[in-house]
């Protein structure tokens, strides 16, 4: 099955650590990252850039709102994910908890569905009748 680990971090945080202290943790990152993709699970990652660069789209009474900035102003920011392919929920924990981001900020661990809305029946996403 596969999961998708999400890093939620505070990006403030990241501008006060050393040069050394932030070339650990990208080293950290990059070993872990390093052993999910030797222990084959590893099937897709990202990073994203700093919530000030996102715009925020909404569609009200039909017409787009477009704003500058993230959407909820909170103080623990998406940054990056990692979708796996792991037997179980267990087994995605696991991974989580190695996440060097689970000792500074939080990895919310969420399964996929198996198909998305082209591929899957519309009647998988909907109450029963």
């Amino acid at each position: 099955m596969q999961y998708i680990l999400m890093d939620y971090v505070i990006e403030a945080g990241w501008q006060e650590l050393s040069r050394e202290e932030q070339l650990r943790w990208l080293g950290a990152y990059k070993a872990y990252m390093e052993a999910m993709a030797k222990a084959c699970v590893l099937k897709s990652s990202g990073g994203l850039k700093p919530p000030g660069t996102a715009t925020t789209v909404r569609v009200r009474d039909e017409k787009p709102q477009v704003l500058d900035g993230p959407y909820a102003d909170t103080k623990e920011q998406l940054g990056g994910y990692h979708i796996i392919e792991v037997p179980d929920l267990d087994a995605a924990i696991a991974w989580a908890a190695r996440s060097p981001t689970a000792l500074h900020g939080v990895v919310e661990v969420r399964p996929m569905w198996e198909r998305n809305f082209l591929t899957g029946e519309l009647t998988e996403y909907v109450k029963p009748e």
